[in-house]
């Protein structure tokens, strides 16, 4: 196997998308500035938003209660105070500031913000935030949100920083109670919306925002089609910074060296997305857990990390990423060859019979493709003997709306969590509603196809939600040793968000749920 070689020729392949960009669109004001990203926008309004382009762009236009610092510290931001919690865990009270208001001129009270969070809780697609955690909201004051638990939750802070709870205008939204709003949003954030199309977002200072202006003029947020088209945006200088969401590692190493050469300014937020295999665990190939142990043994990701993405894909052992509590030190096994080749043996295989691994990936995501190539051929040179990767690509959509019928025996997918807890990685893989024995019937590991649960699992989760701090540590390692033991999950990498900017702006910097500071960006 061999690295894959830099695409030299990925300027003069964008040339046509760079002066599709520059020709379609006049020069801007002096201190506005061009943000470029592959993902493309249908709709700007919470209840629809899912991408990182998406959450992005609230993050401009909507504030949260609370924000997560780049060190994953929460403070208040929408709220003065973190909540107040009752003595039994199950309601909480939120004191909110009185000096906010919405682009519309509107005040910001407890009263919107309970339309908005109703709002989102009835019509959103990432409704379950709410839904899982929260049986009812209500103004307990004019500036005071009360929040009825289902259980108690460490996290709430946590929860209540996602981007996609930003609170909207009730004068604006009136008409929209109950359907979404694609191409307006009317929040309280620093910047207004002035205009949306699903290739570019204009975005202009709030004169009235409550807190710091922003450190721009503007700005104008563009898509384009291709990771090649983006890099060469970048190096013609026809976008000032570029996100690294959706881009290829060829590109992303090059915008690096050319960082490192004093040509561009690169910034680093923490990683937020995990990639790892999910392994069906309720029927064959993959029901035996002595088979999913020696695959677990059977991953050299120090090698996928390099021959894949140049190591910007870091190695991760963990389903919880660093340096999230809970997340060292890794429950998974490193690659063990002389391991894995034991436990194929035991489980009949390596003496004249190979065991047909199958594997699928999503053919849409070009890292998943260079994953499955490079296992397969890692498999081949190391335990030819005993296993050989089946490889099948499926598209994402496809791949997303099967993965609950448990038609896939072992797929690759990446997590992107809203908010910064252990939680939010753990418990979309793990929770389950309905458990049998090592079985899940219904819920969270149901859907997310391995079907896979063991008995108190559960309620260790329903016991870590309750926890926090250095009391909470020694169960999250726990969960996370019992789901490597079994697994039913295997972690594969990590991602890190990565921006470039012109060499006369400032480093871009990140928050804590690694998303790009929009409002920080400016010139020298």
């Amino acid at each position: 196997m061999t690295s894959r070689p830099l695409f030299h020729s990925a300027l003069a392949a964008s040339l046509p998308a760079v002066a599709l960009l520059s020709g379609c669109q006049p020069p801007h004001p002096t201190g506005q500035l061009v943000v470029a990203s592959k993902s493309s926008l249908a709709s700007v309004d919470p209840v629809d938003v899912t991408t990182h382009a998406g959450l992005q762009l609230l993050s401009a236009v909507g504030d949260s209660l609370y924000t997560a610092a780049a060190d994953g510290q929460l403070k208040p931001h929408l709220a003065t105070a973190l909540p107040q919690i009752s003595p039994d865990g199950r309601s909480a009270r939120i004191p909110l500031r009185r000096d906010v208001l919405f682009h519309d001129g509107s005040r910001f009270d407890a009263a919107a913000m309970v339309f908005s969070l109703e709002r989102f809780r009835s019509l959103a697609k990432m409704g379950y935030l709410l839904d899982d955690r929260i049986s009812g909201v209500r103004a307990s004051g004019p500036y005071e949100l009360e929040l009825q638990l289902k259980r108690p939750y460490s996290a709430l802070p946590a929860l209540l920083s996602s981007i996609s709870l930003a609170p909207l205008s009730p004068k604006a939204y009136r008409q929209h109670q109950s359907k979404p709003l694609a191409d307006r949003f009317v929040g309280t954030g620093p910047y207004r919306l002035v205009s949306s199309t699903p290739q570019k977002q204009t975005l202009l200072p709030f004169e009235r925002y409550w807190g710091p202006p922003p450190r721009n003029r503007g700005l104008h947020l563009v898509t384009l089609s291709n990771s090649t088209a983006l890099f060469g945006a970048l190096v013609s200088g026809e976008v000032d910074v570029l996100t690294s969401s959706g881009m290829d590692s060829d590109q992303q190493r090059a915008l690096a060296q050319r960082a490192q050469q004093g040509r561009l300014v690169e910034g680093i937020g923490p990683a937020g997305e995990i990639g790892y295999l999910t392994l069906l665990s309720d029927r064959p190939p993959l029901n035996q857990p002595l088979l999913r142990r020696a695959v677990a043994l059977s991953l050299d990701r120090e090698l996928i990390s390099q021959r894949v993405s140049y190591g910007i894909r870091a190695p991760l052992r963990s389903l919880v990423p660093p340096p999230l509590a809970g997340s060292e030190p890794p429950a998974w096994p490193a690659y063990n060859p002389t391991e894995a080749r034991q436990l194929y043996q035991q489980a009949g295989y390596c003496q004249g019979r190979r065991f047909t691994l199958p594997l699928t990936f999503r053919s849409n995501v070009p890292a998943d493709k260079l994953f499955a190539l490079t296992w397969k051929a890692q498999l081949q040179r190391d335990l030819s003997d005993c296993v050989a990767l089946e490889i099948t690509g499926v598209e994402s959509t496809t791949a997303y709306r099967q993965l609950a019928d448990g038609a896939f025996p072992m797929i690759l997918f990446d997590w992107s969590a809203d908010y910064p807890d252990p939680d939010i990685y753990l418990a979309p893989m793990l929770a389950c509603s309905k458990p049998k024995g090592q079985q899940c019937l219904e819920g969270n590991a149901a859907a997310a196809g391995s079907f896979w649960s063991a008995p108190g699992l559960q309620a260790e989760l329903e016991v870590s939600e309750r926890l926090s701090g250095p009391t909470r540590l020694p169960l999250l390692r726990k969960l996370q040793q019992r789901t490597a033991a079994a697994a039913a999950y295997i972690p594969v990498w990590q991602v890190a968000p990565r921006a470039w900017a012109q060499p006369r702006l400032r480093r871009p910097v990140f928050d804590g749920s690694g998303r790009l500071v929009l409002q920080a960006l400016s010139v020298r």
